[in-house]
């Protein structure tokens, strides 16, 4: 029987921690009639346990590619929320579980800018796919306007980004709009957020 791991023993992000009352706070409003809400990306786990947590009415469905579902389940374990679904596989350029026929919302947190461009491309493809009409996608991240940095420290974050992977990089809002666009999703809302990120609120 596998050792269970304690929670000091998980991985932990500071930014999640620091993030994820700012996000519930519209999560909350966007996410008021929704029902079944894939994570995709959930890493640590924070945010799934916290989010699953305060929108009771929702299942939450925590995703990511197979080799973080150990300690990402290994936190989902430790909690008792009954909406929070077990993690699932999920690797945007494969083809998506067939289980997520019914979700009506997806949230997505610091995961486009670690993606290369094809890998995003394949996001929004798999998002068009699954997400029923009328449904909901949140994305939470640093953005270029008009190709421009919005502050000093992203220029920096980029710089260390490309240098661990030259695929990777901060993406331009026009560009990810018209991804959003070519499967039926508009822009609603683009709210500052603190750290110099923005959340993007998109309906289908």
């Amino acid at each position: 029987m596998p050792q269970l791991l304690s929670l000091q023993q998980l991985p932990f992000s500071q930014a999640c921690e620091n993030n994820k009352q700012p996000i519930l706070t519209l999560l909350a409003k966007w996410f008021v009639n929704r029902q079944h809400v894939l994570e995709i990306g959930s890493g640590t786990g924070q945010h799934s346990v916290y989010f699953a947590e305060n929108l009771a009415h929702a299942r939450w469905q925590p995703s990511d590619q197979q080799h973080y579902l150990p300690t990402l389940q290994a936190r989902l374990d430790l909690q008792t929320s009954p909406n929070l679904q077990q993690a699932i596989s999920l690797n945007v350029t494969q083809p998506w579980p067939l289980l997520l026929s019914d979700v009506d919302a997806i949230f997505s947190a610091n995961t486009l800018h670690i993606m290369s461009k094809p890998m995003v491309e394949a996001f929004f493809t798999g998002v068009g796919s699954v997400l029923v009409n009328s449904g909901s996608l949140v994305v939470y991240g640093p953005f270029n306007y008009q190709g421009q940095f919005t502050s000093d420290s992203n220029q920096q974050f980029n710089l260390w980004l490309q240098h661990n992977n030259p695929d990777s990089g901060i993406r331009d809002i026009e560009w990810i709009c018209q991804l959003a666009q070519q499967q039926g999703l508009t822009l609603q809302e683009d709210i500052t957020m603190p750290a110099n990120n923005r959340l993007l609120h998109f309906t289908k």
